[in-house]
């Protein structure tokens, strides 16, 4: 399979499992069912618009991309090795400043193609840690937490770099990019985590190995037990005789970010050859239903690629150009011509 199909598929993927979960976000299992019938939600929800509406876990996959490239753009034109930390902030900042009104100093930042793209202004229900981290005046680190956050905000947005880099870099600009925002080491090292299996999945490997590498990385890092022991979870619970319901109840409700990896590792390792039945099964239960299906779809769609989604879905996502723009830049990478630097423009700030 090209490359190009699997980045496409994460990205889509993603996007597609976050529309479809997002109308049932807040909803219970119960409440899913009572308004969309016994199955629960089975068909991205138009809501009478003309395509399904993505949210915050989208915008901010945008900005990851956005800063990752930009990085790399700088690293081939600076002298000296170019600080992730800052450009990924700068990028999260323009996001930030979608979903409220920038100052006057914060008007040096506010450039490129992505910010400029109207349809990201707007607010879908975007998480607290994020605003309120991004809202400080220094950037959260591993070292120097921003908070105590295990939101599952940082892992939401992490499969872009789990494309731009190979496995070892994904892991570790993953956590760098989860801890500006969150500071839990649930929080960070569940976004590092899946970077490095969409790593993998772009190279070409199985779910069940990227898992497992991915696992034995974890283990390096300090505080690491709560996140592998999710992913343990969902990996025996998908190899178990138990019923799906069941296993992704037990998995959490996905509010942090160890539950939400587990449950869109579980729901796309349990269901690997229906891409379709996979992403229902991320969306419909208790919890945060948006996140968990962003996650689910771009797993699987690095690892089956594009063409396994359902085409009917795929035609039906809100931002289209956008996302056809996301994914050709993200195959491509930094050309240095004078389209793709004004689109990326390098600035002391990032």
């Amino acid at each position: 399979m090209e490359r190009s199909q699997r980045i496409a598929g994460c990205i889509l993927g993603g996007a597609i499992g976050d529309a479809l979960g997002w109308p049932v976000e807040f909803l219970s299992s119960l409440a899913i069912r009572k308004a969309y019938g016994e199955e629960g939600i089975q068909d991205l929800d138009l809501k009478d618009k003309p395509c399904a509406e993505f949210t915050d876990d989208t915008q901010m996959t945008f900005f990851s991309a956005e800063g990752a490239l930009r990085y790399l753009s700088a690293q081939k034109q600076a002298k000296k090795s170019p600080d992730f930390a800052t450009i990924m902030h700068a990028s999260y900042r323009r996001w930030l400043f979608t979903q409220q009104t920038p100052k006057a100093k914060d008007q040096p930042i506010l450039n490129g193609w992505l910010y400029a793209c109207h349809t990201l202004h707007v607010r879908r229900a975007p998480g607290n840690s994020c605003l309120q981290s991004l809202n400080e005046s220094w950037i959260g680190s591993v070292n120097d937490p921003i908070n105590d956050s295990k939101g599952c905000g940082a892992v939401m947005r992490a499969a872009p770099l789990g494309i731009v880099f190979d496995a070892e870099d994904a892991f570790t600009y993953g956590m760098m990019a989860g801890a500006i925002t969150h500071g839990h080491p649930s929080g960070y090292l569940s976004s590092a985590a899946l970077a490095r299996i969409i790593a993998e999945l772009l190279q070409g490997e199985t779910l069940s190995y990227a898992l497992g590498t991915t696992m034995e990385r974890l283990k390096h890092e300090s505080r690491h037990e709560e996140c592998l022991l999710y992913l343990q979870k969902a990996y025996e619970l998908a190899s178990a005789d138990i019923e799906p319901t069941r296993a992704i109840a037990a998995l959490g409700l996905g509010w942090v970010g160890e539950e939400a990896l587990a449950i869109g590792v579980y729901c796309a390792l349990k269901c690997a050859t229906d891409t379709k039945k996979a992403l229902l099964l991320a969306v419909n239960h208790d919890g945060d239903s948006d996140s968990t299906g962003a996650i689910c779809g771009n797993i699987l769609g690095a690892w089956k690629g594009v063409d396994a989604l359902p085409k009917e879905w795929v035609e039906r996502i809100e931002g289209r150009e956008i996302l056809a723009q996301i994914i050709d830049d993200l195959h491509r990478g930094p050309d240095q011509s004078p389209d793709w630097n004004r689109r990326y423009p390098l600035t002391d700030q990032g």
